[in-house]
């Protein structure tokens, strides 16, 4: 199935976006480059890609409008499905502890991404959900748009783990030793943001961050976390959100556990001073001043094993 570019005659980056464009001095070239690379609806190759996957990242707000981002994964490869090009269907649904438990509601925006970790291919389907069962929800596509595989650490799934019941999760105000300690050698994570702006490119995102081990700082008290923004499509998806939006939620997951860890908070970015200049490669740094962290042992049932760390993060370095 063809489709057109984007359809609208308004941008599809929305203000926060063209700022932050702006400010790099690329938001004139962008503005061609999105309405080609953006669209309303999935191409085929988007529609079966989702098909294939074991797992996907979801990014929403809560009642106070704090964005929170998870993993979800099917109990089998196709879990996820298209009936047509707007629309996803995905069959199942976050267990009671997970932050998006309650918020995956007809109407509520919804930040969609597929990360094929084994490929390295990654495609995003932002937009509002339709409809919710008791077996899964509908995802009414408004924003569909493929990334490239930088940053992304090329990963082996491992057999599925026998279902036990984990242990409970943990709440907290700031980071502590066990969930310091996996943020300090993860070398992914995912954000959650969100612009409330009417119209095509606002609503909810969810976006992946990839780094060396090491390339997320925990401050001394537990209560920032702060890295590296390296250069990217100039798209500048979440930056343009924090702009608008500071709040953000971030989900670190641990392949080799399972483990998940929630981290909510405000967000800043660092354009530029010595601690800039002390990351390799760094454009500019993300702040967040953590208000709320969730560690859920166990909650993923898949594994991964690193097959090969991206090599377009040589030469960054750590903290």
């Amino acid at each position: 199935m063809a489709l057109s570019d984007w359809p609208h005659d308004v941008s599809p980056f929305h203000r926060g976006e063209q700022a932050v464009q702006a400010r790099v001095g690329s938001r004139e070239r962008m503005a061609q480059v999105g309405q080609r690379a953006m669209r309303a609806a999935m191409p085929d190759q988007h529609r079966e890609f989702f098909a294939l996957l074991p797992f996907v990242v979801l990014g929403a707000t809560d009642g106070a409008g704090q964005p929170w981002a998870t993993l979800i994964a099917g109990a089998n490869a196709g879990f996820v499905s298209s009936p047509d090009a707007t629309h996803l269907r995905v069959d199942t649904l976050p267990p009671h502890d997970d932050p998006l438990a309650d918020l995956l509601q007809p109407g509520a925006q919804l930040g969609l991404l597929g990360i094929e970790l084994q490929t390295r291919r990654r495609n995003r389907a932002n937009g509002r959900i339709g409809a919710r069962d008791e077996h899964g929800f509908v995802l009414h596509v408004e924003q569909s748009f493929g990334n490239c595989p930088k940053y992304i650490q090329r990963r082996e799934a491992l057999p599925r783990t026998v279902s036990i019941e984990a242990p409970a999760a943990q709440r907290a105000t700031r980071l502590q030793a066990t969930s310091a300690a996996l943020v300090r050698r993860a070398d992914t994570f995912f954000i959650a943001t969100h612009a409330a702006l009417d119209g095509p490119g606002g609503g909810s995102d969810v976006s992946h961050r990839g780094g060396l081990r090491g390339f997320v700082q925990v401050g001394d008290d537990g209560r920032t976390l702060t890295w590296p923004d390296f250069a990217g499509n100039h798209f500048f998806n979440t930056l343009g959100n924090i702009a608008i939006e500071p709040r953000a939620g971030l989900v670190f997951p641990d392949f080799a556990t399972g483990d998940l860890l929630h981290v909510a908070g405000r967000a800043e970015i660092v354009w530029g001073g010595p601690e800039l200049s002390g990351f390799a490669r760094a454009e500019r740094l993300v702040r967040m001043h953590v208000d709320e962290v969730l560690y859920r042992p166990s909650a993923l049932p898949l594994r991964w094993r690193l097959t090969e760390v991206s090599r377009a993060l040589e030469g960054t370095g750590v903290w």
